[in-house]
Order: C-alpha cells, then structure tokens, then sequence
C-alpha cells in the first residue's frame, strides 16, 4: 500500500497563498503605472525621455532663459502675434514720423528758395525770386531816385539794374508802372547832380529821367533784396 499524502499544515498554506498575492501584485502594477501613478515632483528631469514631455505641459515660466540650450528655439516655435514691440522701435517709429514732418515743413519752405553757402534761402512775404534775389512784388510810391536808392539802401537792399529790371518786367504775373520805375544806372552825367537815370517801362522799354538838383522827376521804384537764410 502506499503511503497517504500528509496534508499541508496551515502554516504552508497560509505562505503559498501570500506568496500568490505578491505575485499577482507585482504584474497588475506592472500593467497598470502610468502618470497618474507617479507622484509629483517624484521624477528628476534626467529620468525623462528627451522629446517625452509637449511644451503646453509645462508651467508658464518654469524654464528660464538660462536653462535653454543655444538654438533650442526656432523661428517656427516662435508665435509672431504673441510677441511685443521692441521699446526702441517705438522710438524708431517716432522718428521715422518726426523726419516726415521735417522733410515736409522743409519742402514747403523750399518754395523759391536757393541755397547760399549749404543754407536753406528764400525770399520774404511780399517778394519773389528772380535772378538769385528777391524782388519786391508791387511797385513803391513815386520818388526821386536818390530817394528811391536811399529807401531801398535803408530796408537792406538796392534798385536794380535797367537791363535787369527790363527782364523782370517780362515775368508772368509782373507788370511795372505805367510811367516806367527807376533803375539804379545813370545813363548820362552832364554836371554836378545834373545826370539821367535809366528807367523801364511796364513794355520793358529802357529809358531816361533827368535828375537836376531840386528839380529832379520822380518815378515808382521797387526794391532788390538778398536771399534770407
């Protein structure tokens, strides 16, 4: 006959049982740990897979420019809209708009205008530039010539010359007195303050005026002055 199989002792079996148990533990929580099974803060970052973790799962802020690798960051990563302005091109604007407005005002001030010396130069209310200078656009009352010298001398200009003033007197829009204006030439001298002055008519017609002590004619003038810079 043979011998009976001894029944295991309650020792054996509870063992066998917690070993089953551990076993069976160990493979469920192989198969069941994912992220969510991982405590915060419970991983450094050199147990992560390169590339494992998106960049709209980190916090705002969490990486500082210094912890960035050179290059790390392309112009494709980069969102345009979500970028600033650079303070100094707020500056750079400002210019751009102030040098506008500066060649502006200097393109309106450029209207007959020369240049003297590297300056700006141009003519003053109630004058037009002819021939470099500028000419007064209306006629003065009648006056002795030396008079009509000494007035223009005493307002910082002169009369103009006759062949001059016969060129003007043919400009659009410029019509000279009816009874011819003075010029600043003496056609003929005959005696002490005895002597013609040369004169132009509104025709552009060169002429003369006796000028002789206090009986001297008079006539319109018109002033001839610099550039103002």
């Amino acid at each position: 006959m043979g011998r009976a199989l001894r029944r295991p002792s309650p020792a054996l079996f509870v063992s066998l049982v917690a070993l089953f148990a551990a076993l069976g533990g160990t493979v469920y929580a192989a198969a069941k740990t994912d992220g969510r099974s991982i405590k915060v803060k419970s991983l450094p970052g050199n147990r992560l897979k390169l590339g494992s973790v998106p960049g709209n799962r980190l916090k705002p802020g969490a990486i500082g420019a210094g912890q960035l690798a050179p290059n790390s960051i392309g112009a494709q990563q980069i969102d345009e809209a979500t970028l600033g302005q650079v303070p100094s091109a707020v500056h750079a604007d400002n210019a751009d708009t102030a040098l506008e407005a500066q060649t502006a005002l200097a393109a309106v001030n450029a209207i007959n205008a020369n240049t003297v010396n590297g300056h700006s130069a141009g003519c003053l209310p109630d004058t037009q530039l002819f021939a470099g200078a500028c000419w007064q656009s209306k006629a003065n009352g009648a006056a002795t010539a030396p008079n009509a010298a000494l007035t223009c001398a005493l307002d910082g200009g002169a009369l103009p010359e006759a062949l001059q003033l016969a060129a003007f007197a043919q400009q659009p829009g410029v019509k000279l007195d009816g009874g011819d204006e003075w010029s600043s030439e003496i056609s003929s001298y005959t005696a002490p303050n005895a002597y013609s002055v040369a004169t132009v008519s509104a025709s552009a017609i060169v002429g003369s005026a006796l000028v002789n002590g206090g009986m001297s004619e008079t006539r319109k003038y018109r002033c001839v002055f610099q550039l103002v810079t």
